[in-house]
């Protein structure tokens, strides 16, 4: 089968077309707790924030956590997001964006590290399954970049050129990710980083979604 024509887009989730920075920060700070470490702010938590997450931590603490404390700490963190994720919903704007790109002929898909048994009934539950060609989260541990999951994530999607691919993220890992395959990457301010971290990465940066998905367009023509 040939490449399709129409650009496609990977979406990431989380911080992204799910709006759930307030569930991420007191998740983040639930985790330290476990250390005895001081809360951060979203501020803080928009200026630090890298993957692999065990050097975001040692940004704060000093030091890389230790294995145990590693362990602790992510499954403090996705207890307390799972619990008040359900507070969260889309972004702005997110599902008549969708809409309009499948309505238009294209095709989307969403790649995030988030564990995909939890992933996937989450998209469903908000009405937007049938706008992707594909929903993948994170198969294995949790920490990781995203560059390998996107090797297997577009290997899997039949037809789509990575050369016509923009993936909307909202950290500079998304564009690492991006590059890996050799596709495009338009980063979004909304979500864990701030404006000032993205710029540094060396692609297009917005602070809407409707702005990436215009973005995208171009990028992809």
């Amino acid at each position: 089968m040939g490449k399709q024509t129409g650009a496609h887009i990977v979406w990431d989730w989380n911080g992204t077309l799910f709006h759930d920075n307030d569930a991420i920060i007191g998740a983040t700070n639930a985790a330290f707790a476990e250390l005895g470490l001081e809360p951060i702010t979203m501020e803080q938590y928009r200026e630090l924030y890298c993957v692999p997450v065990p050097k975001f931590y040692e940004r704060l603490m000093g030091r890389l956590p230790t294995d145990a404390e590693w362990e602790v700490m992510d499954e403090t963190f996705h207890r307390y997001y799972a619990e008040h994720r359900i507070g969260c919903g889309l972004t702005e704007g997110a599902a008549e964006l969708l809409a309009g790109w499948r309505s238009a002929g294209r095709s989307q898909s969403i790649l995030s590290m988030y564990t995909h048994d939890e992933l996937v009934p989450l998209v469903r539950g908000f009405g937007i399954e049938a706008h992707f060609i594909r929903v993948d989260g994170r198969t294995g541990p949790s920490g990781g970049s995203k560059a390998e999951h996107m090797v297997r994530h577009l290997g899997s999607l039949v037809g789509v050129d990575p050369a016509r691919t923009v993936v909307i993220g909202d950290a500079a890992d998304d564009a690492v990710a991006a590059q890996y395959v050799g596709a495009r990457a338009v980063l979004y301010t909304g979500g864990s980083h701030g404006r000032a971290s993205l710029e540094v990465v060396g692609v297009p940066v917005v602070d809407t979604l409707g702005e990436a998905v215009a973005e995208a367009e171009r990028l992809a023509a």
